[in-house]
């Protein structure tokens, strides 16, 4: 069993590593005192409110890390501009202020906080309803400006009419359990929830047609992305019972406005609460704004004490481990790895890297395809991060972005490097195996390692079995394999004053050919070098830098 330490030693292998000098953080929208004060026990944290896109583009350039809520918009020119940036937290659920390609192409991670907003959302939803149904904010102006009007707010009850809860997630859950208090029917569409899921919270499940046509309440918590944006429209209002009424607290996009409008002018709906909107602020001549039908909030989903301390916390936890080399809780573009398979996979990360950087530098050229084939119980598990090792190592010396596990999909895609896996049970005479083989030059070639006493092994070299630790100065080359060959060699290092580490050989029949790699204390002078080269009877010798 790994120990926690040597876990986390691997995350960090896999995003990039952590910083030697204390990191700087931004933070760019005001962000609770408890998150700031657990910020600045692990790094430099300025806080910068308010800055224009210029102003952020030509200062983001300093920070390793930014924070934002949905007021900063974080665009791909300042993620080009962060050359230093390794990870971007949203203190908050939405993601639509931040180009998460971009920042996933330069191999920044972004990261949220999903959960620690889901009650104070989950309330103020419930709080809107209410307020929809007894008509609070209208009867409240009203009464302020001296008049006192209970005929003209009736209201209607909550026990007995039907909820439609539009995207049962973690707040969707929350309102349904909420609503159940108030004896309410629950209803729901979510097509990426189970029948089963949805009846643990005694919720049944329908088509958004039958939702719209049969709730008395429509609230929605989805995501605002392409599927989504302006879900209620003209057409759905149209499903809507006269007397209903929508409820939005997620995101403004979800609801086309004019749309919204049009209904209301034409009776096809009672009302509707809205905490959120397509442009934040609206306008102050925003039609709605001045509908006394409807009730609209300043984006208050998540503005409890408790909410906003929960969400700065739990973001500056987030970055913080990234920063730490650590793998966070809520990565949006990086994947998710469990820590039992991290454990499992964690020696051979730093093997597929290492078998990459060799085979870059004994075979450089334009890679076409690389195999992957995992052997043995690496056959058995989720081999993510291996392939994203394999890509670094392929990589890493042939371009200038960093390459990790959050962008090493992007980066081989971009490259039209073709990445194949395959996985093969048996793995004789190893237990477990990693074998790359690549088509590179019109040529094809393989090279194969395993993890053994803890540390990487190349174990095979096209079809030479070798064994070496692929690790700082070597010498590989091909040689006819007769006798002095290898005195040949140590005899010219010698006169050059460098110093073998090991030596190993590998060779398929006697007085063929075989393969040749020394490990070496220092690099090679130029002279030297081409001194071995020119000895009759090598081939492809090449100085490998691990």
């Amino acid at each position: 069993m790994m120990t926690p330490e040597a876990v986390q030693d691997v995350q960090l292998t896999m995003l990039q590593p952590a910083e030697t000098q204390r990191s700087r953080v931004v933070v760019c929208d005001p962000l609770d005192p408890e998150g700031l004060e657990l910020l600045e026990q692990h790094a430099a944290v300025d806080v910068k409110t308010g800055l224009s896109q210029a102003e952020l583009i030509d200062a983001i350039g300093d920070f390793s890390a930014m924070i934002v809520r949905s007021g900063t918009q974080v665009t791909a020119n300042v993620i080009e501009a962060g050359r230093k940036l390794r990870v971007i937290g949203r203190a908050g659920v939405g993601i639509d202020n931040i180009d998460v390609d971009a920042a996933t192409r330069r191999g920044i991670i972004v990261v949220n906080a999903p959960t620690a907003n889901t009650i104070a959302a989950a309330e103020q939803a419930i709080t809107l309803m209410l307020a929809l149904a007894r008509q609070v904010p209208q009867a409240n102006e009203s009464l302020r400006h001296g008049r006192w009007e209970r005929k003209k707010f009736v209201g209607v009850e909550m026990r007995g009419k039907v909820l439609g809860i539009v995207g049962l997630g973690r707040i969707g859950t929350e309102v349904a359990k909420r609503a159940h208090g108030l004896e309410m029917k629950i209803v729901a569409y979510d097509p990426y929830v189970s029948t089963e899921r949805a009846a643990r919270y005694d919720v049944q499940l329908m088509d958004l047609p039958s939702l719209l046509g049969t709730a008395d309440f429509v609230t929605l918590h989805l995501p605002l992305n392409a599927d989504t944006e302006n879900l209620i429209n003209d057409e759905t209002l149209t499903l809507m019972k006269p007397t209903a009424r929508l409820i939005n607290c997620a995101r403004g996009g979800l609801v086309d406005e004019e749309a919204l409008l049009r209904a209301l002018d034409a009776e096809r709906i009672a009302g509707a609460a809205l905490d959120v909107f397509s442009q934040e602020p609206p306008p102050a001549d925003h039609p709605l704004l001045n509908d006394p039908r409807v009730i609209a909030t300043p984006h208050l989903g998540g503005s409890t004490e408790e909410a906003q301390a929960g969400v700065a916390r739990d973001i500056a936890e987030q970055v913080i481990a990234v920063l730490e080399g650590r793998l966070p809780k809520h990565a949006l573009n990086a994947p998710i790895v469990p820590p039992e398979t991290l454990e499992r996979v964690a020696p051979y990360f730093d093997l597929a890297v290492r078998l990459g950087r060799f085979y870059t530098q004994i075979a450089p050229g334009r890679i076409e395809q690389a195999r992957i084939v995992y052997g043995g119980e690496l056959a058995q598990i989720d081999t993510t991060p291996i392939k994203a090792a394999v890509v670094r190592g392929l990589l890493q010396s042939v371009i200038e972005e960093r390459v990790n596990l959050v962008n090493a999909h992007v980066i081989a895609r971009e490259r039209n490097l073709n990445i194949v896996e395959e996985k093969r049970p048996d793995a004789e005479p190893f237990a477990n195996i990693i074998t790359l083989e690549i088509k590179a030059n019109g040529h094809e070639r393989s090279i194969a390692g395993t993890v053994m006493r803890g540390e990487p092994h190349i174990v095979r070299v096209d079809d030479y079995w070798i064994d070496f630790v692929p690790d700082g100065y070597l010498l590989a080359c091909l040689n006819e394999d007769r006798p002095g060959m290898i005195g040949k060699v140590g005899t010219i290092l010698g006169r050059g004053d460098v110093n073998i580490a090991f030596m190993q050989v590998g060779r398929i029949v006697p007085r063929g050919r075989a393969m040749m790699v020394l490990g070496l204390d220092e690099p090679i002078p130029d002279a030297t070098f081409q001194e071995v080269v020119s000895v009759p009877g090598l081939y492809d010798v090449t100085q490998v830098r691990i």
